[in-house]
């Protein structure tokens, strides 16, 4: 949903996992019977968004994103993973001719179901003030009409500052709340939607998280859809309080144990009907 429509309540929650096709989900997750051509199908009967992963190595056709639309129900929504030739381009600010094929590339095929663009930073970009804010005004805000949000995973302490927050926040962009042993976590709403991807699944919990942590993560999802922000999660110094407008949440459930990952999402979203 776009900023330009007004909120009456709390912002639409989304959970979901990376990609539809992973071997060990045979059995775990889809039926052992179940045509691998209906696998897609099946996920999004389940869930409620998807993150694709495979955007990020290799161009899509529009044909593609056709028929994951169609293969889709109305209300699903898909999250795109910013190509690689671009998130890990030496200098971003030199991405603009990537940029413009990649947003025109055929993900407008997806329409109504065409979520945020992830850009995944690789660990060991530093933040650049000057690179970083040449970048975010590159980011194209839509494509053939429909509107594009971006969302940026940084990987490098040197990104917890307010000269970055700041940049994000003034371009609408999200900042990627990391649930996550490796990588930085920071909680600053920058945008009209929240961007969380939860790394923490066990192989041997059931649902991926412990009961009491998808509980937890219910309830920060709750506060940010309000507008609010969790106050048990990593902020800057100083950082304020205030409630903001209501926003959408997009969780994925990414990396560790993967083969819980769905069977993580489903909770969540049993979770979050309660």
């Amino acid at each position: 949903m776009s900023s330009n429509h007004p909120r009456t309540g709390p912002g639409r929650i989304r959970v979901g996992i990376g990609g539809w096709t992973f071997e060990p989900w045979r059995g775990a997750f889809y039926p052992d019977k179940l045509p691998k051509t209906r696998e897609l199908e099946y996920a999004a009967s389940k869930l409620t968004a998807i993150e694709i992963n495979g955007t990020f190595y290799r161009g899509q056709s529009p044909k593609s994103f056709a028929k994951w639309r169609d293969e889709t129900p109305a209300d699903f929504v898909f999250s795109l993973k910013g190509h690689r030739a671009i998130a890990m381009k030496k200098k971003l600010s030199e991405t603009g001719e990537s940029l413009e094929w990649f947003t025109g590339g055929g993900i407008a095929e997806l329409k109504e179901k065409l979520g945020p663009i992830l850009w995944q930073f690789h660990p060991s970009r530093q933040f650049d003030a000057k690179d970083i804010a040449a970048f975010l005004k590159l980011l194209p805000r839509e494509v053939e009409g429909f509107p594009l949000r971006h969302a940026l995973e940084v990987r490098h302490e040197s990104f917890l500052c307010e000269a970055f927050v700041d940049l994000a926040r003034q371009h609408n962009a999200a900042i990627v709340l990391a649930d996550s042993d490796e990588y930085p976590e920071l909680a600053e709403p920058t945008a009209d939607f929240a961007y969380l991807r939860l790394m923490r699944s066990q192989e041997d919990e059931e649902t991926g998280y412990p009961p009491a942590d998808l509980g937890r993560w219910a309830g920060r999802a709750r506060i940010l859809a309000e507008g609010g922000v969790p106050d048990d999660l990593a902020r800057l110094e100083g950082a304020g309080a205030e409630k903001a407008a209501a926003r959408d949440v997009f969780a994925f459930f990414i990396a560790g144990a993967k083969v819980r990952n769905p069977a993580a999402a489903q909770s969540l979203i049993a979770r979050l009907k309660d």
